[in-house]
């Protein structure tokens, strides 16, 4: 869940055409009265969908990436919008471009809606034109890190190889979480939903979380939860490692909306090290042992959001 309302999750055309349609029926054809026979297209079927579901699982918002390296069909149902939903599929929709690597997306967007890709860091191009009878104009975004100053030589500190991580079951999750912790220096960052049931209170993975906030001067855990509540009633046994170790493991909640509405989730180490979950409720996702521009790249997204976020207070029964 993304804020208790709705979630997302990924889509084929083949099928869950049906769902996919009956948003973009409601919100083009019905609403906008664009011709049917204009919203359909070939595109459709290899594009990578996404889906937005309220608690009930009923499709409420929808959007793609197509092979093209664009965003498209973004659409919500009337009643849904004004309430995030729109923004947490296009933060996922660029995840997963960034994932994909991909250098830039672009989006052909309704004048009216222009403010809200821009908040998003998108920028206008070439000029704007009629489609279905509504003024458009096309939009881009710059997805490539910018590489960071190479780090000083040193004759004890070695940045491990660069290995692509990948990830689609649970298993080779908390593989991918083994390898960026084995390979972390002194200091780790998870963004969060629940504190990843199922893959930051693996047996493996609190083993090696435990060794890591153990090894003294500088360690370092710090994780961003957007759900704390939901951790503390399923007995995450993170939480009794933090517990123990209050100084070295820090938890804090993220309080803007936008924050809470981040539909990713990932890991960082500080070697340049990360995973990238583009539905932070999946296991599914992709990442690198050593990737400084990217990790970077989330890193300061992580820092900004850590300053704006608040203790895990929910927790205070554990006197965390």
């Amino acid at each position: 869940m993304i804020d208790g309302a709705f979630f997302l999750e990924p889509a084929r055309w083949e099928t869950d055409q049906a769902d996919l349609r009956a948003v973009r029926m409601a919100v083009f054809v019905v609403e906008q009265a664009i011709p049917e026979s204009d919203e359909w297209d070939a595109l459709d079927v290899p594009s990578q969908h996404l889906l937005a579901r309220d608690a009930a699982g009923r499709p409420i918002g929808c959007s793609r990436l197509t092979p093209e390296h664009t965003i498209g069909r973004m659409a919500v149902l009337r009643e849904w919008r004004g309430r995030g939903v729109g923004g947490a599929l296009l933060r996922s929709l660029i995840e997963q471009a960034r994932a994909l690597g991909w250098s830039e997306t672009v989006l052909h967007a309704q004048v009216q809606a222009m403010p809200f890709y821009a908040r998003q860091g998108f920028v206008p191009f070439g000029d704007v034109y009629d489609e279905c009878g509504i003024p458009h104009q096309r939009m881009r975004l710059e997805l490539t890190a910018t590489e960071p100053p190479p780090a000083r030589r040193s004759s004890v500190s070695v940045r491990p190889a660069a290995r692509a991580l990948e990830a689609v079951s649970r298993d080779e999750a908390i593989t991918a979480v083994l390898t960026l912790l084995g390979d972390a220096r002194h200091s780790v960052a998870f963004y969060t939903r629940e504190l990843d049931p199922g893959l930051l209170d693996a047996e493996p993975v609190l083993q090696v979380l435990r060794q890591l906030a153990m090894r003294g001067r500088g360690a370092e855990l710090r994780l961003l939860v957007q759900e704390p509540q939901a951790a503390l009633l399923d007995g995450h046994r993170l939480i009794a490692l933090a517990q123990r170790l209050p100084s070295v493991i820090r938890l804090r909640v993220p309080v803007e909306d936008s924050d809470r509405q981040y539909a990713a989730a990932f890991a960082l180490n500080d070697v340049g090290g990360y995973l990238l979950r583009p539905l932070g409720n999946r296991y599914e996702g992709q990442g690198n042992t050593c990737d400084p521009g990217r990790q970077a790249q989330l890193l300061r997204y992580f820092e900004q959001v850590w300053e704006r976020s608040e203790p895990a207070t929910v927790l205070r029964p554990l006197e965390l």
